[in-house]
């Protein structure tokens, strides 16, 4: 995947990652959460540095799988039947 096919991922997903990060956290209190029935022991910031990066990660995966999917046959068939496969 060249350069201008990773920025159309992976900008979206870092302003989409943003979002979900204001509104979730606009209603839910990071010393509130709960994981596994115990509290988390880091600080605010800790949670919202994670939660972030969860949320960009989740968007890329999405837009990847968006790119991939937009994708053309002659793009997904360039250079098959040139080599034949192993047997």
């Amino acid at each position: 995947m060249d350069a201008r096919r990773w920025m159309w991922i992976v900008w979206p997903a870092f302003l989409a990652a943003a979002i979900m990060e204001m509104v979730v956290f606009a209603f839910v209190d990071p010393l509130d959460m709960r994981w596994l029935g115990t509290s988390l022991d880091g600080s605010r910031n800790a949670v919202y540095t994670v939660a972030f990066f969860v949320f960009w990660a989740v968007s890329v995966i999405s837009g990847m799988m968006t790119v991939m999917l937009g994708r053309s046959a002659s793009d997904l068939n360039q250079g098959a039947g040139t080599e034949p496969l192993a047997e």
